[in-house]
This record gives C-alpha cells, structure tokens and sequence, in this order.
C-alpha cells in the first residue's frame, strides 16, 4: 500500500469515526429532549393542570428524526430484521454474491427513498404545522436525510458486509453478557 493510499485510508476513517459519532451523539440529545419534554409535560399537566401545548407536537417530530437518525447506527449493529436462512446454506460464493445484490438493492432504495423524500419535503414546505407553525418540511427532512445517512453507513459497511465479517450479535443478552464477563 502507498503512502497516498495510507493517508486516503486514515481520511476515511477518520470522516468514519466523525460521522458515527457525530449521529449517535445527535441521537442521544434529540431522546434527551423528547423525554425531557414529555416528563415535564407529563408534571406540568398532573399537578399544575397546565398543558405545554407544544410539547406533544415536538416530541412526535423528534421522534421520526430519531427513528430515521438512529437507522444507520442501527445498521451498523445488525439490529435490523432480517432472514438468512437461506442465505447461511449457500455454498460461500453463493453467499458472497447473495449479500451483494441484498447490499445493492438496500443502496437503490435508499437512493430513491433520498430523492423522492426531498421533492416531498420541498412540496411540503410551504405547509405550515398546526402547533408550532414551521414548514411541514422541516419534520419531512427526516426521511431523506436518514436514507442518505443509512446509505453512507452501509458504504462503510459494505466490504466487510461482503466477506461475512459484519456479523450481527445472536442477541442482545448475549451481547450484554459478553460485555459484562
């Protein structure tokens, strides 16, 4: 490998790491706020008898942008559903080509759920929201930009998705196990 290729590999890595951790943190503090918000609407409500009247309407918006967010993480972790039965009785090139067409028909939806998810934001944004007035949009963002995200995850994902060493966990308690031993 040449000192270009070591420094292109580095770069990526790095825009890898940057990107994962940027999303997860982005993640965590759009859940942070929705249970915030909702614990305080929920007080406020019970023992004030006063309602946030916004506070419904931003936590559902947040939480379409974590689901859509937190898919590529998820991705990344082989938390998705998915049936390998008969994936895992193929002989090893049977499979290795089986995971590419499963891998190319993930990237060509989610390259038409990106586009077809901005030209219906960009219809929907002269729609405002009922509560807070904001262009219907900005909520609708949510699915392109997690499709874009999920794609680059896979990218990233994709050769070692290939060769069977992107593996998901038996389960989460195995994992947690595994963690704690």
């Amino acid at each position: 490998m040449s000192e270009g290729d070591v420094g292109k590999y580095r770069r990526e890595e790095t825009f890898e790491r940057v990107l994962v951790t940027l999303n997860r943190w982005i993640v965590i503090a759009m859940m942070a706020v929705m249970v915030v918000l909702v614990f305080v609407n929920v007080v406020c409500r019970y023992i004030f008898n006063h309602s946030i009247i916004w506070a419904e309407e931003v936590s559902q918006y947040l939480m379409v942008w974590v689901v859509f967010l937190a898919a590529g993480l998820a991705l990344r972790q082989g938390r998705h559903v998915a049936i390998e039965m008969l994936q895992d009785r193929l002989p090893s090139r049977a499979r290795r080509m089986t995971r590419h067409l499963v891998a190319l028909m993930l990237i060509l939806f989610m390259g038409i759920l990106t586009v077809l998810g901005f030209r219906f934001a960009r219809f929907a944004w002269d729609q405002e929201s009922p509560v807070l007035n904001i262009p219907l949009g900005i909520p609708y963002l949510a699915v392109p930009i997690g499709a874009l995200l999920l794609m680059i995850h896979l990218f990233f994902l994709y050769r070692a998705y290939l060769d069977g060493r992107y593996e998901a966990p038996e389960s989460l308690e195995a994992e947690i196990d595994e963690e704690v031993l």
